[in-house]
């Protein structure tokens, strides 16, 4: 009986370290930016937010629909924020998509002096200053962008600053499909 108790009690640490070598292995062939989103194939959560300081129209729900668009979570705060912002200012000028902010538990002066500095590539800016709307969508942190089909549903999420490559990777050719399946036959 010794044995067998001495046989069973070193093998459960060996188990243990086991286990925590196949979780840690399993987390090493995925991207830390793919984050699993519940609300993926869900309409997007109801809500209506006031515009940024400055800026005459505020953003909700019923504003994304109709037509393929783009939601992007972003603060002043924010550094990967200032990274991506020119790929959201490229997108604007060339009218490809409608892009939409969600400024993320920012000073209404913050955003707004961001905003009117770099540029506003956004349709319509919403300032989420308790980040209760960011909590209904998903939000772990800034900067995020959602892709919403013309039908309100959220079809991708993606956490981290968007570069030329995952825009040209990811994000246009999703847009592109469901721009074209939104279009009437």
């Amino acid at each position: 009986m010794g044995v067998t108790r001495r046989s069973v009690l070193a093998f459960i640490p060996l188990a243990a370290v086991g286990g925590l070598v196949a979780v840690f292995a399993a987390g090493l062939g995925r991207d830390p930016s793919v984050i699993p989103s519940a609300l993926i194939g869900r309409a997007v959560p109801d809500f209506a937010l006031p515009p940024v300081q400055g800026r005459s129209l505020g953003l909700s729900s019923v504003d994304l629909r109709g037509e393929v668009s783009l939601v992007n979570v972003f603060a002043s705060w924010c550094i990967p924020c200032r990274e991506e912002h020119p790929v959201f200012m490229r997108l604007a000028r060339e009218k490809v998509i409608p892009v939409y902010g969600i400024n993320y538990k920012d000073a209404p002066d913050d955003a707004a002096k961001w905003l009117d500095e770099r540029g506003d590539p956004y349709t319509r800016t919403g300032a989420d200053r308790d980040g209760r709307v960011a909590i209904e969508w998903g939000v772990y942190g800034v900067p995020e962008t959602f892709v919403v089909g013309a039908d309100g549903v959220i079809a991708h999420k993606h956490v981290g600053a968007i570069t030329e490559q995952i825009l040209s990777d990811t994000f246009l050719p999703l847009i592109t499909r469901l721009q074209a399946e939104a279009r009437p036959s």
